[in-house]
């Protein structure tokens, strides 16, 4: 075990006087603003508003010691949800929160209940709140900036840590896991996770030897474990005679034991250890030396809760560049009437217990926001002490970086018949040729699907990125391949494990390059689609840091026939369209996938105003912003359509859908269709032709954004912006009112369904709602219901007209 013991603080006598004086005063103002949230502010719906006092205070000394003396500008900081509230007030005392913020804490607009990087206003580094994903995330970020580092894109940013304050109970996480393994493979450099091992969660109290199991796991990924376990009170006591014999009754006292005597206080403990080490010798003299409440003092000084521990900890791991992980011995709610007790997860101070806790901290009614109220020190030395915070010393450090150029189109291949899968491999193959900025800026990466995802030409062009070089061994042997899977510094694809988790906080953190680093970074990430769900809460996760990338989910649907219903995906296109910060796309052609990508490019750069700014009433979308895109491919080839793209029509593929076949002012049937699903419909056209000829195909190409433009535009109406018009309005305007409306989409039926509300057309809606089966196509869409002759049938029992000769009765 290596336990970190105390030795000469880094900081003077002063500065440590000072960050005594702060420690104390992060956690008066976090409690307070909890507390202020919680019975102070008036509550109109009479919701438990909470804030997790007892987490916050288990971290108020570490937090201290981190953003008031070891941080630095280039530092960046996934601090644990639950200690928001001290990192709100850390950032009050920086004078980078306001008072107004604090004060509707958990309200509309305040500061956030945890951290947030687009909500806050107090320069946060990682959001976090889905708990285990910050942390995972520093880890992303430290390979992220190697990248940079390795291709000398960003030579005068310093090399800073990327640093996660973790709860024990976040541990159980297993996404946690899987970046250790990832983290281990690139060589990880910069990064410490801080564990608050406070030995309670929400519900229970920590199991035993939790410590030696997280020991074991991080030394063998290469981690260096520093165990903060001793406060340097308690290795003073430890020098008494009888020391040893304390020492050995701590390290055996069983977790709950350990909690419930920290609640009871001095007197419990002092009852506990004399019946347990009294000897009417040393040990006793120990105990009896000091008072009740000296004795708390000294039971409840563990490592993570003393300056002097910590600050020699943590600055002696700034001379090192190797993975740390600090397990830091805390109490839950130290400092708090509440300190220990096993239910104070989500127990907040009643009043009276917040009026003992004011007195404790010389804080008079009415002054409880003051920064320097009932510190010992004069304010002009705190603000001298804060004014020269290393971490401060550049303000707010979120970086703008210029946009890379997009060219006005991208190559479209040629083939006659072609997937949209292969599609994307050849356009990202043709880029690859060139030594433009947009292609060096592009980095690939995949949870080990990048040949089946058709980036196998990309690799081949642009190489595997590793911080020094690998040869491929089957090349070096002579043996043929089709692939060249060489590693090097030049190379621009990360290549990761079987791990979606992995994959979509990778995209998170090379997508946020250009604001933590200040560096552009154009991220593309390819999955196999059923497999979004299993990093649903990652994807979220790195939307709601306004993370860009370009996700390529391929292949998809029950289109992907041999492979069964594992492999088929059917609810992902809801997750597009429901997914904020994510622009979900399904085109069916190569063109239309070359028209996307290209403004895909341009999207993920866009930095426009997240407030106050009107959407473009051309399409009512809010593309200023910019965001994330999501593109839906699939492994069936179709015969290419013979067109010129001109930008009318490429715009209009880009806002999300436009007219195959426009319908006559006679028409009775609509059928729109989206994606790998287009030639049953083109073929449903047809056989409904024979019968009735102003028939219209819609293709649609962005069930997202044509629904985000007509929600936007009838917002807009009801502002009294009556001439507002989504662009699927426009494209339904000549579609008659007794028209019957039939949607088709190798997905679940809601994708397109919808479509019927925007001009209250009778709709039928044909998709896919269980899980697939294997076979051929021709097997699968005539079991799901979507091939031509049940398209075509759903449109004859919508307006009947002459029977169809070639619709058969029944499906398969």
């Amino acid at each position: 075990m290596a336990t970190a013991t105390t030795t000469q603080s880094p900081c003077s006598a002063a500065d440590l006087a000072c960050l005594r004086e702060l420690e104390r005063k992060v956690l008066w103002l976090a409690s307070w603003t909890i507390h202020n949230a919680n019975h102070i502010r008036p509550n109109q719906d009479g919701l438990k508003i909470g804030g997790h006092q007892a987490s916050s205070a288990s971290l108020a000394a570490i937090m201290t010691a981190l953003y008031f003396s070891v941080l630095r500008p280039e530092d960046r900081v996934a601090v644990k949800p639950h200690a928001s509230p001290n990192f709100h007030a850390i950032q009050y005392l920086l004078g980078n929160q306001t008072r107004e913020k604090l004060e509707n804490f958990r309200g509309y607009k305040g500061a956030q209940s945890y951290p947030s990087r687009t909500k806050d206003v107090d320069d946060v580094d990682f959001s976090t709140g889905s708990v285990g994903l910050g942390v995972a995330q520093t880890l992303f970020a430290s390979l992220t900036q190697d990248y940079l580092k390795a291709k000398a894109l960003a030579p005068d940013l310093p090399e800073g840590r990327m640093v996660s304050l973790v709860g024990d109970a976040e541990m159980d996480e297993g996404n946690i896991f899987e970046a250790l393994l990832e983290g281990w493979k690139h060589g990880l450099r910069n990064t410490w996770w801080i564990v608050d091992y406070n030995r309670q969660s929400l519900d229970a109290v920590i199991r035993e030897g939790l410590w030696e199991r997280l020991e074991d796991i991080f030394r063998a990924f290469g981690w260096d474990v520093v165990i903060l376990k001793y406060g340097s009170l308690m290795q003073a006591a430890f020098q008494e005679p009888g020391g040893e014999r304390l020492r050995d009754w701590i390290d055996h006292c069983p977790n709950q034991l350990y909690s419930a005597l920290t609640y009871q206080g001095g007197a419990a403990w002092r009852r506990r250890l004399m019946d347990d080490l009294g000897d009417q010798g040393p040990v006793t003299a120990l105990i009896e030396r000091r008072s009740d409440a000296e004795l708390a003092q000294l039971m409840g000084n563990l490592g993570g809760h003393d300056l002097p521990s910590l600050l020699d900890a943590f600055h002696a791991a700034r001379r090192h560049d190797r993975p740390v992980c600090f397990i830091a011995y805390t109490i839950k709610g130290a400092g708090l009437p509440l300190a220990g007790h096993k239910d104070n997860h989500s127990g907040l101070l009643t009043r009276e217990q917040m009026d003992g806790f004011r007195a404790a901290c010389n804080v008079r009614p009415g002054q409880e926001w003051e920064p320097f109220e009932g510190l010992s020190l004069p304010p002009a030395t705190l603000e001298a002490f804060l004014a020269r915070v290393p971490f401060a010393q550049k303000g707010r450090r979120r970086y703008r970086a210029a946009a890379v150029p997009v060219p006005a189109t991208l190559p479209v291949p040629s083939q006659k018949s072609l997937s949209t899968q292969a599609a994307f491999g050849l356009i990202l193959n043709e880029l690859g040729r060139d030594r433009s900025e947009l292609a060096d800026r592009i980095v690939t990466t995949a949870p080990d699907v990048t040949v089946s995802t058709n980036l196998g030409a990309w690799v081949n062009r642009r190489g595997l990125f590793a911080k020094r070089d690998m040869a491929d061994l089957f090349k070096k042997e002579r043996i043929p391949s089709t692939y060249s899977w060489e590693f090097s510094p030049k190379g621009q694809h990360m290549e990761l494990g079987i791990a979606e988790s992995n994959l979509f906080i990778l995209l998170s953190a090379l997508g946020l390059s250009h604001s933590l680093f200040g560096e552009r970074l154009l991220p593309i990430g390819t999955v196999y689609d059923p497999f979004i769900m299993r990093g649903a809460d990652q994807l979220n996760y790195a939307c709601y840091q306004d993370a860009r990338f370009l996700l390529v989910a391929t292949p998809s649907g029950v289109t992907l026939a041999p492979e069964g219903g594992a492999h088929q995906s059917i609810a992902t296109p809801l997750v597009g369209m429901a997914q904020d910060g994510l622009a979900y796309f399904e085109p069916a052609f190569a063109d239309e996938l070359a028209v996307v990508m290209r403004w895909a490019f341009d999207y993920m750069q866009r930095e426009g105003s997240k407030d106050g700014t009107e959407p473009d009433e051309r399409n009512w979308l809010r593309d200023e912003t910019g965001g994330a895109v999501y593109l839906r491919l699939s492994s069936r080839a179709l015969e290419q359509p013979t067109r010129t793209m001109d930008d009318a029509l490429a715009r209009d593929i880009v806002d999300g859908g436009y007219w195959l076949r426009r319908p006559g002012p006679n028409a009775q049937i609509v059928i729109a269709c989206t994606g790998a699903i287009t030639p049953e419909a083109i073929e449903a056209v047809g056989l409904l032709g024979e019968d009735r000829r102003d028939i219209g195909l819609l293709a649609v190409t962005s069930a997202d954004r044509l629904h985000a433009g007509w929600s936007a535009a009838q917002r807009a109406r009801e502002r009294g912006l009556s001439h507002a018009r989504a662009h699927i309005e426009r494209l339904l305007d000549g579609v008659p009112p007794h028209c019957g409306l039939v949607t088709v989409a190798d997905a679940h039926p809601a994708t397109l369904g919808w479509l019927g509300s925007v001009g209250g057309h009778r709709t039928r809606a044909l998709g896919v709602e269980h899980f697939g089966q294997t076979g051929t196509l021709a097997d699968l869409y005539r079991h799901f219901g979507i091939d031509a002759q049940s398209i075509a049938r759903s449109a004859e029992t919508l307006a009947p007209g002459r029977p169809v000769r070639h619709l058969r009765a029944v499906t398969g």
